[in-house]
Order: C-alpha cells, then sequence, then structure tokens
C-alpha cells in the first residue's frame, strides 16, 4: 500500500526569516530599507550638535547608499547578503574604527572605564563626588566589567569600552541564534537528543518504521528527521549569522549606539540569549545571561520574570525556579558588595539621577509622556511614577494568565514591558526604544524558520495510515507526487 511522506522544500531563511521567495526577500525592499536608513543617517551631520552623531552620520549615509545600490543591482542570490556586509562596513566598521583611533565618543565610554578604575582602586565604580553629568554612573556595578580592558591594557585603541561592548553584543546575538538551532542525538541507549525513546522499531512520535529507524517525521520546530542518523548535528542548517542578522547589526538602530557609546548593547545582547535560552529549557544559563544584564542596568530586570514565565510554561515550574535562584545570586554577587561599600553613591547615581530627583539634572530629556508629566512639577513625577508601576504590574499580570510559550512570544512580551517603561519612566530618551525594537527584530530572525511541506510517497511495512506524520498548515493543503520525482 503507498503511503506518503513528508520532504522538506524551500526552507532556505531570508532576512525576515521567512522562505524565500515572498515579498519580504525582494531586492527592492531591501534597497529601500537602505535608502531610508541612509536618509536617516544623512541628518544627522545637519542637525546634530554632538560632533561624534556628525562623524558617524556622513559615514553611515556613504554606507547604507551603496548597500541600496548593491541590494538593487547586483546579480544573484546572494545580493542581500552583500549589501548587508556592505552596510556593515560602512555603518559600523569605519567609523567606529575611525572613532576609536582618534578618541572619540561619548561621555558613556569615559564612564564606563573610569567606573572600572574606580571599583579597582576604591571598591566602588561611583564618584564619591559628583559635581556635573559626566560625574555620574547611572549604571549597576556589572558595567564596570566592560572597562576592565582599559585598566588592563592602558591607552591602546584595543583597550576601547565599545569594542567589548560590540563583543559582548556580538557573541550573544550568535549564540542565541546557535542555541536556536534544533540539535538531534542518537546515543547507543536508544534516545534521540530530544530524551525521545526509540526502541521496538518505534519513532520518537509514535510511527513504527523498518529497522527501528525514524524515517522522515517532523521533529520539534518543523524540521524533518533523516532516518538512522547517528552522533549530534544541527537539523537546521543556516548559518549562525545570516544576512538578516548582519543587516540588524548594520541597521541605524545598533549601529549609532554601537559606535558612539555602546553602553546598552551588552544589555541588549544578554537578555536576546537569556531568552533563547529559556526557550530551549536551559535554567542555569538563562540565569547566568540574564544575570550578566540585570548587573549593568534596572531596564533589564523584566527580563527576569518574563523568562521565569517561559520556562514555568513550556519546560515547567523547577527549572524556573532554578533559573531565578542562579540569577539572583549571580546578580547580587556582582552588585552587593558595592551596594554594602558606597549604599549612598549608588542610590544617588542609579535611582535618584535617572529618574530626575538628583541635585544635578538628567539630560535625558526626549518628550515622552512619562517625561512631560515629569515636567509639570512633583504632582507630574508622582503619576509618572503611578503609572509606570500600574504598568508593571499590568505585566506581570498578563505573565501568570497568559505566559508566552515560545521565544518570539516572550519578545514581543518583554518589549511590550521595555517600550511602556521607557514611555512613562520620568526621565527618558527615544534611544532607549532600541532595545525593545532589537528585541523584537531578532527573535524573529533566530527562531526557528517555518518551512513548507510536501508529502512523497513511500513503502511502508504493513501499509498503515500515514496521517499521524503530516503536520498542521496554515491554509494551505501539502502536494502530494508520485514516487521517483523530485
Amino acid at each position: 500500500m503507498t503511503t506518503y511522506r513528508l520532504k522538506r522544500t524551500d526552507t532556505v531563511p531570508g532576512p525576515t526569516g521567512r522562505r524565500n521567495g515572498t515579498w519580504r526577500d525582494t531586492p527592492a525592499l531591501w534597497a529601500a530599507g537602505w535608502l531610508l536608513s541612509a536618509a536617516w543617517a544623512g541628518s544627522f551631520p545637519l542637525l546634530s550638535g554632538l560632533a561624534t552623531h556628525r562623524r558617524w552620520g556622513l559615514f553611515a549615509a556613504m554606507g547604507y547608499l551603496l548597500a541600496a545600490a548593491v541590494a538593487a543591482w547586483a546579480p544573484g542570490s546572494r545580493s542581500r547578503a552583500a549589501s548587508a556586509l556592505v552596510a556593515l562596513a560602512g555603518a559600523v566598521l569605519l567609523p567606529l574604527t575611525v572613532l576609536v583611533a582618534t578618541g572619540r565618543g561619548q561621555s558613556e565610554v569615559s564612564v564606563i572605564e573610569r567606573s572600572a578604575d574606580l571599583l579597582i582602586h576604591s571598591g566602588s565604580p561611583y564618584h564619591p563626588d559628583p559635581r556635573q553629568v559626566e560625574d555620574f554612573t547611572p549604571y549597576l556595578p556589572g558595567v564596570a566589567l566592560l572597562g576592565l580592558p582599559r585598566v588592563l591594557l592602558g591607552a591602546t585603541p584595543l583597550a576601547d569600552a565599545r569594542l567589548w561592548c560590540a563583543a559582548v553584543l556580538t557573541g550573544c546575538l550568535v549564540a542565541g541564534r546557535l542555541v536556536q538551532r534544533p540539535r538531534r542525538r542518537r546515543s547507543a541507549g536508544g534516545r534521540t537528543g530530544f530524551g525521545q525513546a526509540v526502541d521496538s522499531g518505534r519513532t520518537p512520535f509514535g510511527r513504527q518504521t523498518a529497522h527501528g529507524r525514524t524515517g522522515a517525521g517532523r521533529l520539534p520546530g518543523g524540521r524533518v528527521a533523516a532516518g538512522g542518523s547517528a552522533g549530534r548535528r544541527p537539523v537546521d542548517g543556516r548559518p549562525p549569522f545570516g544576512p538578516g542578522l548582519v543587516a540588524l547589526v548594520a541597521s541605524p538602530v545598533v549601529a549609532l549606539p554601537l559606535c558612539v557609546s555602546g553602553v546598552d548593547l551588552p544589555l541588549t545582547g544578554a537578555c536576546c540569549l537569556g531568552l533563547a535560552l529559556a526557550a530551549r529549557g536551559r535554567p542555569v544559563a538563562t540565569g547566568l545571561a540574564l544575570a550578566l544584564a540585570c548587573s549593568i542596568k534596572w531596564s533589564a530586570w523584566p527580563a527576569l520574570p518574563v523568562a521565569l514565565a517561559l520556562l514555568a510554561a513550556v519546560h515547567g515550574r523547577r527549572p524556573a525556579v532554578r533559573c531565578a535562584v542562579v540569577c539572583l545570586a549571580a546578580t547580587a554577587a556582582l552588585v552587593l558588595p558595592v551596594a554594602l561599600v558606597a549604599p549612598h553613591e549608588m542610590a544617588e547615581q542609579v535611582l535618584a539621577f535617572p529618574t530626575g530627583r538628583a541635585a544635578v539634572p538628567t539630560p535625558a530629556g526626549s518628550p515622552l509622556p512619562g517625561r512631560l508629566l515629569a515636567g509639570s512639577g512633583p504632582a507630574g513625577w508622582s503619576t509618572a511614577v503611578a503609572m509606570l508601576a500600574a504598568g508593571g504590574a499590568v505585566l506581570a499580570v498578563s505573565l501568570f494568565l497568559r505566559p508566552p510559550a515560545s521565544l518570539v512570544a516572550a519578545a514581543d512580551r518583554l518589549a511590550l514591558g521595555l517600550t511602556l517603561a521607557f514611555s512613562l519612566a520620568p526621565a527618558g530618551r527615544f534611544g532607549y526604544l532600541a532595545l525593545p525594537l532589537v528585541l523584537v527584530t531578532w527573535a524573529r530572525l533566530a527562531g526557528p524558520p517555518g518551512a513548507r511541506t510536501r508529502q512523497t510517497p513511500t513503502a511502508q511495512p504493513g501499509g498503515g495510515d500515514s496521517s499521524a506524520l503530516r503536520p498542521k498548515t496554515s491554509g494551505r493543503s501539502p502536494q502530494r507526487e508520485p514516487a521517483g520525482q523530485p
């Protein structure tokens, strides 16, 4: 009796993580995106009052224009990758090299490096008597780790804190994508890499095939498992750093802070990696990644409850509890010693200064709702804080009532919470919104790609029904093909 076997087709992801052939992968769309980026970058030399922003804008605008030309006119299917690399060179590599070599950067760079020096010599990364904006360190003690190369290597361009911030961001994004690549392992004990028993000729999904092999059934995440393969290997053959991720790093949202300041990028990368590890059920690694983010800045704290909700919903309560213990312990190990040594300085610079309650006003003054309310007086400031607390409570309730069950859902929930927090905070900048934007975009690039399936007939002992191998499809029935046809 003829039965049907699933065969994977059209699974090469484009820059958005979707299959090729859709309008999202067209060269015209990529060219239009780079042209918009060029227009945005080109406005900095004309409108910005910061020399570093103006210099970055000149380099980046030319790089984006070249990337648009490559995307529009380069032949072959690799035009997207080529345009992303051109944009990366023009908007990141070239301006970052020039700014680092000339020692130009925003005050955040010197704040990071000074905090490491103060931590080593005084036990606290905070200035004991801040009198101007540059004296404040509005970050948690973990940020000093990024300034240690300057203390250890001295006045060399390789010790610039921006390079190490970029390294942490890139490493976390690549590691998160690698974590999301499912692997299949066959061990001598008769278990697959997903922990499913394979004995008596039965597959992990209940279907019996010849010689006890798994045939071509669907694996979790939409991939096809090759029958009877030994060892551990990736099922998803995507490169760890494809055109989409290169384009994300080269986009103005990431390229500008990476070149001029870089302080929020390690936090962003650690949050992405933490959510990816939580989605794969690795509680200890999740806790360590989130501890790094939570010890740098308070804006990473909402990532912990989101990751815990994801772990509890998908992998159970025990992994969630273990993740919480690891994250809190590691964060306390990085933050608590400084809090005991310099509690007043830490409270003033980490809590009072960013919220506009210190003696020196914060320069974060974008016209967001919370900032506008706080500027109207004490009552407005209290209203902004109350709205911020209410937004946090709503997010917590949503995690309890409807916890996220995937990487994309968790990233979307965290991005929504951070957007509310940044918008309602008494002092904020539009630049802070880059974190939720990167989260939403990266999760869709790093997550398992969708795949179309078709069914090809194959002989099966016993002639059983093959309906158990048919996946659910969204509005499209699988194609049936005769045996022997490609």
